[in-house]
C-alpha cells in the first residue's frame, strides 16, 4: 500500500513464551483474524484492496523468549482499525508457544502530517514577515549609502568639530553627540549636522547658533541627558529628539532614525519620568517663570506655579515685588 494513503498505524506489543522468528508472527496474525468477521475483513483481503499496508515486526530473544512490536498501516476508517486491533490481541498461540499481545496505541498519521504543516506554515510565515520588514530596511540602507558616498564628513570651526557636508549651506542644524552619529545619519541622507564630541560644548557650536537655528538629536541614556543638560544653558534649541530609550544614535538603523526624529520634542520641555513635560507658555526669565504671549513678555502679571509647572494662579507682580519689600 502507497504510504501516501496511510490513515492510521496501529501499534502492538507481544510477548511469546519461546523462540519464534518475524514468519511465525505473521502467520498468527493472517490466520488467527481470519474469517472472524467475514471474508471482506480478512487482512488479505484488506491488503489487496491498500486497506491494510506491509506489516512490520521487530523481534528480540532473550532466554528462549521472544518479545517485540507490531505495526499494521491501515486506510480503513478508525471503527475498522479498532476491530483489527482488538483481533489481533486474541491471538494467544504462535506456533507451538503461547504468546500475549496488546494494543500500545493508534495514532493518526493525518494528525501528524497536520501538525507538521502547520508548523512549517508557521516558520514561513515569520521568515516572510522577517524578509518583508527588512526589505524595506535593505532597500533604504542602498539608497543611503549611495548619499554617503558623495559627501565626507567635514571638520567645521577652530575646534573641528565633525559635521555632515551641508553644515555651510543649511539653515538648520542638527547637533548630535560623536562623529559616528554624523555618519549614521548621512546615510539616511541627512547631512546637517555638527557633532559636539563631548559633555561640554565647544564655542564653535555657540558661535554657530548666532547665525543658525539648532536642534539636537541625542542618545537614550544618561549620556544624551548631561550633554542636553549642557547644550540648552548656552544655546537655544528650536526642538530636541532623543533615540530610543537605552540605545545611542549611531545604533539606530535608518527606519529607527527616521521614527526618533518625527518624535521630536520642543527645547522648552523638562526631562519628567523618563519622558519630556512642555512648560506650556512658560520660560525661566530674571529668577522666575513668566507667561509669555505671542514672543512678548506679559511684565503685569507672573503665575504662581507648583513643583511640576502647572499653574496654580496669577497675581500681579507688583504685589510680588511689595511682599519682598
Amino acid at each position: 500500500m502507497p504510504e501516501t494513503i496511510v490513515k492510521y498505524l496501529a501499534k502492538l506489543s507481544f510477548e511469546i513464551d519461546g523462540a519464534v522468528d518475524k514468519a511465525d508472527i505473521i502467520g498468527a496474525i493472517f490466520g488467527q483474524t481470519e474469517g472472524l468477521f467475514g471474508p471482506e475483513m480478512n487482512l488479505n483481503e484488506l491488503q489487496k484492496n491498500w486497506k491494510v499496508g506491509r506489516i512490520e515486526i521487530l523481534i528480540e530473544s532473550q532466554n528462549g523468549k521472544a518479545s517485540g512490536s507490531v505495526t499494521i498501516p491501515m486506510s480503513t476508517d478508525i471503527s475498522t482499525v479498532s476491530l483489527i486491533a482488538a483481533a489481533v490481541e486474541q491471538i494467544e498461540k504462535v506456533g507451538p508457544c503461547g504468546s500475549k499481545f496488546k494494543l500500545l496505541s493508534i495514532d493518526d498519521v493525518r494528525a501528524v502530517k497536520r501538525n507538521a504543516i502547520v508548523e512549517r506554515a508557521k516558520e514561513i510565515s515569520r521568515n516572510w514577515a522577517s524578509k518583508s520588514s527588512s526589505e524595506g530596511e535593505d532597500m533604504l540602507k542602498d539608497i543611503s549609502e549611495s548619499t554617503v558616498q558623495k559627501g565626507k564628513i567635514v571638520a567645521y570651526g577652530k575646534d573641528e568639530c565633525p559635521a555632515g557636508p551641508a553644515i555651510n549651506t543649511s539653515k538648520e542644524i542638527i547637533v548630535v553627540e560623536g562623529r559616528a552619529d554624523v555618519l549614521n545619519l548621512m546615510r539616511v541622507g541627512i547631512e546637517n549636522t555638527i557633532a559636539v564630541e563631548g559633555t561640554s560644548v565647544p564655542p564653535t557650536i555657540v558661535e554657530l547658533a548666532k547665525t543658525k537655528s539648532l536642534s539636537a538629536f541625542l542618545d537614550g541614556d544618561r549620556g544624551g541627558d548631561l550633554i542636553l543638560r549642557e547644550l540648552s544653558s548656552v544655546v537655544k534649541l528650536t526642538k530636541v529628539s532623543r533615540a530610543t530609550r537605552g540605545k545611542e544614535v549611531e545604533e539606530l538603523t535608518p527606519v529607527e532614525l527616521l521614527e526618533c526624529l518625527n518624535k521630536s520634542e520642543g527645547s522648552d520641555n523638562t526631562r519628567d519620568g523618563g519622558g519630556y513635560q512642555r512648560r506650556d507658555n512658560y520660560q525661566r526669565r530674571e529668577g522666575g517663570y513668566q507667561r509669555r504671549d505671542n514672543d512678548s513678555w506679559n511684565r503685569d502679571e507672573a503665575p504662581v506655579e507648583q513643583k511640576n509647572y502647572s499653574e496654580v494662579e496669577e497675581i500681579p507682580v507688583e504685589l510680588v515685588t511689595k511682599a519682598k519689600d
